[in-house]
């Protein structure tokens, strides 16, 4: 069998309709050599499989050769297309469709570029990869419009990297109707993060700072712990703020601690964004 298009026959209709259509959607294109339109249809059919590169099987029935099959189905014209999932028809058209059209038909059995995307990172998350697996969920949870699915695969691995913050942010974005049990979960290991994130040196520096806004050495030291415990987000603002005030402060150190930061978060991360196009508006 081609990975993305077959040819059907009484011998090989088992596994390719009812067998494969468990495992991915068939598009059964049913034609014969006399048919006009069905030599229209068969090269777009076979450009969108070559295109989805198996996401879906095209298999071709020669309706001529396999009229029993082709009866079976209940094909009444040529061309006859027919969707199967799970052994069964769920969509189809007769006659010859644009491909604007077969797309739209398409587009709705095949997975997504975001389920692809999630699916991916999850597979990297469980060999352990969550510096790999990150970039794919954030762009998983971008695509799908932030379905709140996507919401709780992407605030776990920001829990397990410590990332508090930004999971904070993540998870306060998911509407009521889906504050299930793992949503729940995910609450409680939040909160016990929150809870264990300040260390007494960091209380004491918070402290410092409270008291003398403008300790900008206290500040910078803060922000170094808050760092090395990857809270970016309130490491950066910290630096970002001495840096309006001062841009060469400590001889250029809280520039360059910045600068640092900002790397370390990985080109593409939205957090080294944000804070890159800060940093030029300050310096330009």
């Amino acid at each position: 069998m081609n990975e993305y298009i077959v040819d059907v026959t009484a011998e090989n209709a088992q596994q390719v309709l009812i067998e494969e259509s468990m495992k991915r959607p068939v598009v059964v294109d049913f034609w014969a050599d006399w048919c006009e339109p069905c030599k229209q249809l068969m090269p777009v059919l076979e450009k969108l499989a070559g295109e989805y590169a198996g996401q879906f099987l095209l298999a071709k029935v020669n309706a001529d050769t396999e009229q029993m099959l082709a009866g079976q189905l209940g094909v009444r014209s040529l061309p006859t297309v027919m969707v199967l999932k799970d052994g069964q028809p769920v969509d189809g058209f007769a006659g010859a469709q644009p491909e604007k059209q077969i797309r739209e038909m398409l587009d709705k059995y095949l997975p997504k570029p975001w389920d692809q995307k999630l699916e991916q990172g999850k597979a990297l998350v469980a060999e352990g990869k969550l510096d790999e697996a990150l970039p794919l969920l954030r762009q998983a949870y971008t695509e799908s419009g932030e379905q709140p699915d996507f919401a709780k695969q992407l605030a776990a691995v920001l829990l397990e990297q410590n990332r508090v913050q930004e999971a904070e942010t993540v998870l306060g974005k998911i509407l009521l109707a889906d504050q299930d049990s793992d949503y729940q979960q995910l609450m409680s290991q939040l909160e016990l993060k929150q809870q264990a994130a300040d260390s007494p040196e960091i209380q004491a520096l918070q402290q410092a700072v409270e008291q003398n806004p403008d300790d900008y050495k206290s500040a910078m030291e803060l922000a170094v712990q808050y760092s090395q415990n990857h809270r970016h987000q309130e490491a950066l603002d910290l630096l970002l703020n001495i840096l309006r005030n001062d841009l060469n402060f400590a001889d250029g150190a809280a520039k360059q601690a910045y600068l640092d930061m900002v790397k370390s978060l990985g080109a593409g991360d939205p957090l080294a964004t944000q804070y890159q196009r800060k940093l030029m508006t300050l310096l330009y």
